[in-house]
């Protein structure tokens, strides 16, 4: 990926309602895009928009990413946790086929990865990270922390298989709490570790909802996964760290957990969750981070389309004292035409 760094000052002042200078706007390329779209016309774009893109430097030679270990074409990748992915396309994260404890019964032997030298998807440096973080800070850029994405139910669904984990839960399987509890272990050992180096923002991305309501229920939400979110988050709001919370998906019925639970950013999906409860339920008690549709109107509209979709998202949930920000997400598919429009669009409306 070709970093997108974000401006530190005016990105505290968005979260905090402190009146910024104008809306943070992140459109973010997944490494898929470098091999789909024309890497020429990609560039063209983001020398365009230097709003969007204001780190950009123009590769002399063509640009090959590094994808991520479970995003490779034909190379199935064991992580830290013992699951084993596949993706039918470099740059796509792909989907965990090898479930380590699908039988509970190897509980018991079943050894959790250290913190000290793993991520959860691979080997960490944390004397480079500290380092790089460090440069971040030196540059006037945000410094965000966090754990990796899916980092406690998904964990825990790739771990177990999602048809198991809910049948545990659903039949109060005792063992299941010594799972969670390894999970969260190494989980708040990360945190603790991010905590350190004292950055502005702690990330806690995980994917909860379907297109309509979420892949477990609330109930089951609050009684096994919001604990251990909690605790989690506890010691980054103990620091004074904005907690950030990412989760695809209609999450409506457990938004106000998230947000009891300490969260100062919720980057959620505009269309499935519906710009009318966002407007209603959210916008000016917390700091929104939308996500701009990605299925719908970018994928299939015209470039009006997408320019009165931006439009009106920013009239109905922005304002001038903050509290909003916009991502989009961009892969392969979305027409060209689109793309150009979004981009447009997103400089467009980022000042009132």
């Amino acid at each position: 990926m070709i970093a997108n760094l974000i401006d530190r000052k005016n990105y505290l002042r968005a979260v905090r309602f402190e009146n910024p200078e104008f809306i943070p706007m992140t459109f973010h390329l997944n490494d898929a895009c470098y091999h789909t779209y024309p890497q020429d016309w990609l560039f063209d774009q983001m020398e365009a928009h230097r709003f969007l893109f204001p780190n950009f430097v123009r590769p002399k030679e063509p640009y090959t990413p590094a994808y991520l270990p479970n995003a490779q074409k034909e190379r199935p990748f064991k992580d830290d946790f013992g699951c084993v992915w596949r993706t039918n396309m470099d740059g796509i994260m792909g989907t965990v086929l090898e479930h380590p404890l699908g039988n509970l019964e190897d509980l018991d032997s079943y050894v959790f990865p250290d913190p000290e030298t793993r991520m959860g998807l691979g080997h960490v440096d944390w004397a480079a990270e500290k380092d790089r973080l460090e440069r971040l800070k030196e540059q006037g850029k945000a410094v965000i922390g966090g754990l990796r994405h899916g980092h406690t139910f998904l964990q825990l669904c790739d771990i177990r298989g999602y048809e198991n984990l809910l049948m545990d839960m659903a039949d109060e399987e005792p063992r299941l709490e010594k799972l969670i509890q390894g999970v969260e272990a190494f989980n708040l050992e990360i945190v603790k570790r991010y905590l350190a180096f004292d950055p502005d923002v702690m990330t806690y991305a995980e994917d909860l909802g379907m297109q309509v309501g979420l892949m477990l229920s609330p109930v089951l939400f609050r009684k096994y996964i919001k604990p251990s979110y909690k605790r989690l988050m506890a010691p980054a709001r103990e620091k004074g760290c904005i907690i950030h919370m990412h989760s695809d998906g209609d999450i409506r019925t457990i938004a106000e957990d998230l947000i009891e639970g300490g969260v100062d950013i919720i980057n959620l999906q505009d269309l499935v969750n519906g710009i009318d409860w966002i407007e209603k339920n959210l916008a000016g008690k917390v700091c929104i981070e939308l996500d701009i549709d990605r299925s719908h109107i970018t994928t299939q509209g015209t470039p009006q389309q997408v320019d009165a979709l931006i439009r009106e998202e920013v009239e109905r949930l922005g304002s001038k004292k903050g509290g909003f920000m916009m991502i989009y997400g961009l892969y392969p598919g979305v027409p060209k035409k689109n793309v150009e429009a979004l981009m447009d669009a997103m400089e467009r409306y980022a000042v009132f």
